[in-house]
């Protein structure tokens, strides 16, 4: 019995392809010349031909290839229903991924905004603290240059004193020998 049944299903395929190796006209008046049944779906016949391989609905055909192909309203009308739920279905995976990926993008973004932030963070902190580094240093030159002053004046205040009396010794001097006093 189950042979029976696979012959059978041989043949009708056979059949169905061979019978349709011809050509055939739409119910709008499309021919088709010298074209071959390559598929039946519930809804249509896909066909090759010279102009190549297009899909032909059953609606389109004559009542008669209709039936050599099993034509079932119900059936194709159940068919296109669930082309129709698969493609919403796979529409309203691609809007989930695309909503996925601007999250990942706003994410993304967000972290190099911060990551960018965080940098010219450490590079104001980096740049306080060559600005410190230059102002001890230069805390040091004028501290240095203040104590080098200072021992300056030290040096300048005693030759200053000695300086004086020197020349307040001989004036005087000189004035006492002047005036005759020594």
């Amino acid at each position: 019995m189950k042979y029976w049944k696979t012959a059978l299903a041989i043949l009708a395929a056979l059949s169905t392809s061979l019978a349709v190796a011809d050509d055939f006209k739409t119910t709008n008046g499309k021919e088709y010349k010298n074209a071959t049944v390559t598929r039946v779906e519930p809804d249509g016949i896909v066909v090759k031909s010279k102009s190549g391989i297009s899909k032909v609905y059953f609606v389109e055909l004559p009542k008669d290839l209709q039936e050599r192909f099993h034509y079932d309203p119900q059936k194709a009308a159940a068919a296109h229903a669930a082309e129709q739920a698969a493609v919403q279905q796979e529409n309203e995976l691609n809007k989930q991924e695309q909503g996925r990926q601007s999250a990942q993008r706003q994410a993304n973004q967000t972290k190099q905004r911060q990551w960018a932030e965080q940098q010219a963070k450490q590079g104001n902190i980096q740049n306080l603290v060559d600005r410190l580094d230059g102002l001890q240093k230069q805390e040091e030159i004028y501290s240095y240059k203040l104590a080098e002053q200072r021992k300056q004046k030290q040096t300048h205040d005693a030759l200053g004193f000695h300086k004086e009396a020197r020349y307040t010794a001989p004036h005087q001097k000189r004035s006492c020998l002047y005036f005759g006093v020594a």
